[in-house]
This record gives C-alpha cells, structure tokens and sequence, in this order.
C-alpha cells in the first residue's frame, strides 16, 4: 500500500489523465458497444420454462413475446359510431407502429372475449415477438397514440409496458443522494475541497459503474435495475471509502507531516481497512453467482465490477488527488475546528456515552436487543414474489390499465396462466376433459377453448384466475393444479401438460429464491465468522458480530416487509400499492448488507482491539475504540443512508424497495448495534471477547487489517 501511494504521488498527473481517460474511454465503449437490459425470469429446469418448451415443439407463440394491452373505455359503449369509427383507427396506427407484431382488435374473431358484455370497456391486445429487443421506441409511439385518442369521450390507457402518463418531475434520486452526502461531509470537514475529494470518487466509481454494466450486457444478460443499483452502491462505498482515507490523511496534516508523508500514511493504515472492505463486498457479490441465475448473476456482476473500479479510485486516484490538494485541503473552510478530524474534544461525547452504556450493559443490551427482535417480527410473513403494474401510482398509465382491466374483466385477467399440453397418443376427448377440469377448480374464472397445433405435438390452454397475479391464492392456485388438478386429470393417458405464464413463472423463481435462501444465508454467515476469527483472534467477538449483524438484517428486513409487503406508509412514500418483497432481493441484500457492516465491523473492533493489545484493559479498549471511530462511523452512515435512502424517489418499486432496506439495514447498523449493542456486549463478556483455543489459534491464518502507523519517508 505504501508503495502504491508513493507510485500515485509521483505521477500524481499520469494517474489524473488516466482516470479521465478510463472514464470517458468505457463510457464511449459501452454507448458503442453494449447491449440491451433485459428482464429475463427464466429458470432452466423449472416447469414454466417446460411449458414453453412444449409449445415451442408445436410452433405456438401462445401468450409468448411481450404482451401490451391498450385499453379502450367509452361511457356511451365502444359499439357507437364514433367510438367505434375511432378506435378502428387506432387499430391501424397500431399495425403501422408494430408490423412485426400480432395485433388483435376486440372486433375480430380471435377478440370476442376481448370486448365486456355491456361493451363501454374492452381492449386492442398487442403481442410483440420475443426478438425484438428495443421497446423503447414503441414505448414512446404507444405514448403518443394514447394522448393522440384520449379526448375525454374515448379514454385510452396502454398496459403492459412501463409507460408513463408525463415526464417526471424533480432532480434524479442519485442527485438527492449525492447533494445530502455534500452537506454532511461539509459539516464533518469544514471544508469544500475535503468534502469534494469523496464525492469525486462516489462519481468516478458510479459513471465507471454504470459504463461496466453497459459495456457487459452484450455478454451476460442484465436486468434493467442492474445499472442504477451499480450506480447507488458504487457512490455510497466511494464515498465511504474516501471519507475513511480523508479522515486518516488530515489526522497526519494535523499531527505535523507533510501533504505526501501524510497521505501514504493514511494509505498505510485506512488504506488496508479499503481494499479489506472492497474484497469483501466484491468476494459477497460474486458468491450470487453460484445460484445460477442469469437474473441475479447481471446484477452481482454489475456491483462487483463497479466496486472493484471503485477500490481502485480509493487507492490510486484519490493518494494522487491529495498529492495536488497539498496543504490546500483546508481551503474554503465553512468553519474552524480546535482539533483534528477523529481525536480530541470531537470524541468526548463518544467517549461518555460509551461509559454510560458499560456502566449498565445488561439493561441496555436488553432494550437493544428487543428493538431488534421487535422490527424483525414482520418477516415471519414474508412472502416472495414480483410486483407489476398494479403496484405503480396511479398517476401511470400502465397502473390505470391494470385496474380497467381488473375492473371489466376479473383481477385475473392481469395474470392469466397456460397450460401447455403434450397430448402425446392420447384421444381427442383429453383437451376437452381437461378444460372441464381445470373450469370447475377452486379459484379458476375462465378456461378458453384449447388451441392445438397444427403438427398436433402441442396444445394450449389460458386459465384465468379469480384473483390477481401478486396475490397468494394465485400461488397457491399454481400449486394446485400442478400438484392435484392436472395428474389427476392426464391419469394413465400417457400425456403431459405444464403450467406456464408470467405470473407461474414468478412464482417458480419466488420459489426456488426461497428454496435456496437459507443455505445461502449460511455460507454468507459461517465465511464471515470464520475470516472474524482470524482477524480479531477471538471466537466469541466474532460469533457476537455474526450475530448482531444478523439482527440488524432481520430489522432491515422486517421494517421492509411492514412497509413494501404490508402496505404501511405506501401512501406517504408514494409507493402506489403494496406487494410481495421482490424474490430477487433478500440474497442481493444479505451478500451486500453484510459486505458494508464488515466494513464498520473491522473499523470499530481493530481499534478496540489495538487498545486491548496495548493495555489488556477490555472496558477500556471498548470505550477508547468507539471513541476514536463514532465521528467517522456516524458520518459514513450519514452517507450511505442519504444515498441508498434518495432510491425511495425513484420510480421504480425494484429500486426503492432496495434503496430503502440498504438504508435502514445502515441506519440499525450504525445506531443501535454499533452505538449500543457492541460496546454493551464487549463489556459484559469482558476477556472472554478474545479468547481463542489454542488449536484453532495455530489453525487460522493470521491477518492483519490495520496495523501501527509505519515510519514513512519523504516523497520527492
């Protein structure tokens, strides 16, 4: 590390041209050469995916492709005159905009079911082949025709696609996000130029970010969220970073050593505990990989990249940014300060509050303790699964279809399922037979006549369920007629039939996330107690972080679930309507949550762990190590809350659904664990925080993370 930052400091210049070129060369790259996002929920092996394999056999694109829905209400019926002369045009335009889709009017004989019985509501159904990649450009056509037909006799809503009824309003969410940063690292630093050396690298590291997931959907498949979410970690750990850096470089300038010694120093001690922390984030993320998802493996590759640049930001272009600042760091200072950042009258309050919670830790483990508990209740009720436009605000034209359609056709309509059948050498008789079947099952609204194929090896079916694709006895509908209706039905015929759809294979993918999760969570958690161990040669402190990093994501995800799943403050935060917790999530969140506590966790119990060694003294080491890390702890959380919390703006419930537990997983992390519960435990297990048998003492590796401030020369 020291030699890296002397390497940085040298060519402090070279190492600015570089950065800009790197910037600006992967950006270019990936508007050149990237691919398209793409949601893609398929799950090799799952019986969705075989329900598309058996139509494929038989040449049938039943319910295949993108599935827009543009939605026709008129108070006098859509039969009059004027609506009807209307609407045919618009039928047209349809065909014009999409050639090379399959256009459906409620008129034709494929569309009778298409047009309600009284006839005010009914619905020109648009099936875009799965080829084609780019929607964006139908999104805006679609747009346009609605506002071009919906003259207040003829109300006209596009669904299936996210376009909205008008531009958004408002700054972006990652500028509400990065202007909060500014404001608390100004008042942490007192200065405009200290304050925007982190900001630098939270931009460095999210504009590299987005450019990498751009750049690596032409290989790998990513979902549309994969750059923003990229995008929100990368400025948050930048910033993080850079604030540990900065924080450690103006404690050297403080103390009397010059801008280079100082600034090698801070890579010799703080540096350590950044490159620890980026391997750890970026090891978390990749281990999504193993799940074999192409799904989840996008967006793990998109956050591992992005914070692999950004470590690298951290570790080279700022030591060379510090090089020019020089002694200038302080310049355009808001405010003075009587000592340096991290140590003196700054760290009195943290100091006593540490000795008001060690002189009573029981009580206030307890109450720690149980707020925890408390705020994870509600993940009991977790119920996996995806939202869709029945979950945007209304203000969206794709919601108000969702709900005309609901509201003429049955909430199912919205999320019909297809059995696909492999008839096999079973009689004419077999479709018949199921269909009934399938009609008179609990839940079941509608069941249309089978579709056969021409070659005779496939067959389809569309079941409409009585209640909406995001609701449980849909999934259980699923089940149920995977499980009872359909073995029982094909008994001894010798065909074969699977459920598919959409809304089945959501469910697919929510069940097999659910399946996995556990196990997942256990790696996560025995790696992470077993690389504590090695560190802070200690069994108990470790097993005591593992824990309480644990409590602090069933907190993130309890308040979580209360608000996105339950429904509480959906209102407030303009969420549009409750829904499952996205299936995706809860593993993206585990690797990356534990991967940003591991960074709080190693700063905070290597100083008390340094101070332990020095006076074997455990309540004083607790005390001393909180002291000298709470400004920096609360500041970086500061930040990370304000970044990942500015997603909740955003539009999308993917990103504000995981913006919001990111931060409240820092702000519970940062507050009642690290402020509380830590120092409150150390202080009740007193020496036995590091003990440590003598077998596995010789077993473990030994690594450092921090370590003594090393005598540096002078950089020329």
């Amino acid at each position: 590390m020291e030699r890296i930052a002397r390497a940085c400091l040298r060519h402090r210049r070279t190492v600015l041209a570089g950065w800009v070129a790197a910037v600006i060369g992967l950006s270019v790259l990936a508007g050149a050469f990237g691919g398209e996002a793409e949601d893609d929920y398929a799950l090799p092996g799952s019986e969705s995916q075989r329900a598309i394999e058996i139509l494929d056999r038989g040449g049938l694109s039943y319910g295949g492709g993108t599935q827009v829905q543009v939605v026709l209400q008129h108070d006098e019926g859509l039969d009059s005159p004027e609506a009807r002369s209307a609407v045919d045009a618009l039928v047209a335009d349809v065909e014009a905009l999409a050639p090379d889709a399959r256009v459906v009017s409620p008129w034709s004989a494929e569309g009778a079911d298409q047009l309600t019985a009284d006839g005010r509501l009914g619905f020109v159904a648009v099936e875009v082949p799965e080829d084609r990649e780019d929607l964006a450009p139908l999104q805006e056509d679609l747009g346009e025709l609605r506002d071009r037909y919906d003259d207040g006799g003829l109300t006209v809503e596009v669904g299936g696609l996210p376009v909205e009824s008008g531009t958004e309003s408002g700054p972006p969410a990652e500028l509400i996000g990065i202007v909060a940063a500014m404001v608390i690292l100004l008042f942490a630093f007192g200065s405009v130029l200290a304050m925007g050396l982190p900001i630098l690298i939270g931009l460095v590291g999210a504009a590299s970010g987005v450019a990498v997931v751009g750049l690596g959907s032409r290989w790998v498949e990513m979902p549309t969220f994969a750059a923003p979410v990229s995008a929100m970690i990368a400025i948050g750990v930048g910033i993080d970073y850079a604030l540990l850096v900065v924080t450690r470089h103006r404690e050297g300038l403080a103390s009397g050593l010059s801008p280079a010694r100082s600034a090698v120093l801070a890579q010799a001690t703080a540096g350590r505990s950044v490159l620890f922390a980026g391997v750890t984030v970026v090891i978390a993320s990749l281990g999504l990989v193993l799940m074999d998802l192409k799904f989840i493996t996008g967006v793990a590759l998109g956050i591992a990249g992005a914070v692999l640049i950004t470590m690298a930001a951290a570790l080279t272009l700022l030591p060379a940014m510090l090089g020019v600042v020089g002694l200038r760091i302080d310049r355009f200072s808001v405010h003075r300060r009587r000592t340096g950042a991290g140590g003196g009258d700054d760290d009195g309050p943290a100091r006593r509050w540490s000795r008001q919670v060690q002189r009573h830790p029981l009580p206030w483990a307890l109450a720690s303790t149980a707020v925890l508990v408390v705020l994870t209740i509600p993940v009991l009720d977790i119920r996996l699964g995806f939202s869709d436009a029945g979950t945007s605000p209304t203000s969206h034209t794709d919601r108000r279809a969702y709900d005309l359609l609901a509201d003429g056709f049955g909430a199912g309509t919205n999320g019909p399922l297809v059995v696909a059948v492999d008839p096999g050498r079973a009689g004419d008789g077999l479709l018949d037979g199921l269909a009934d079947d399938l009609a008179s099952t609990p839940g079941v609204a509608e069941v249309s006549p089978p579709v056969v194929a021409e070659n005779g090896e496939a067959a389809a079916l569309r079941v409409v369920p009585t209640t909406g694709p995001q609701a449980q006895a849909t999934t259980d509908l699923v089940h149920r007629l995977r499980e009872d209706v359909i073995p029982a039905s094909l008994e001894g015929s010798g065909a074969q039939a699977a459920v598919g759809g959409t809304t089945a294979a959501a469910v697919d993918f929510a069940d097999y996330n659910a399946d996995r999760l556990p196990v997942f969570l256990a790696v996560v958690l025995g790696l992470a107690m077993v690389l504590l161990m090695a560190v802070f040669r200690g069994v108990v402190v470790a097993v005591k972080a593992v824990v309480v990093n644990l409590l602090s994501l069933g907190a993130a995800f309890g308040a979580t679930v209360a608000v996105f799943q339950w429904g509480w403050g959906v209102d407030l935060l303009d969420l549009g309507a409750s829904a499952p917790f996205e299936a995706w999530a809860p593993m993206m969140l585990i690797a990356i949550t534990f991967g940003l506590s591991m960074d709080y966790e190693v700063f905070l119990l290597s100083r008390i762990r340094e101070e332990y060694d020095r006076t074997g003294d455990n309540a004083a080491a607790v005390a001393e190590g909180l002291a000298r890390t709470a400004r920096v702890i609360t500041a970086a959380a500061a930040i990370m809350v304000c970044v990942f919390g500015s997603f909740v703006l955003g539009s999308t419930r993917e990103l504000q659904l995981f913006g919001f537990a990111l931060a409240f997983a820092v702000l519970v992390d940062a507050t009642v664990v690290r402020m509380v519960l830590v120092p409150a435990t150390m202080e009740l297990l007193g020496d036995r925080n590091w003990w440590l048998p003598r077998w596995l003492d010789r077993s473990l590796p030994r690594l450092r993370i921090e370590r003594p401030a090393p005598a540096v020369e002078e950089v020329p």
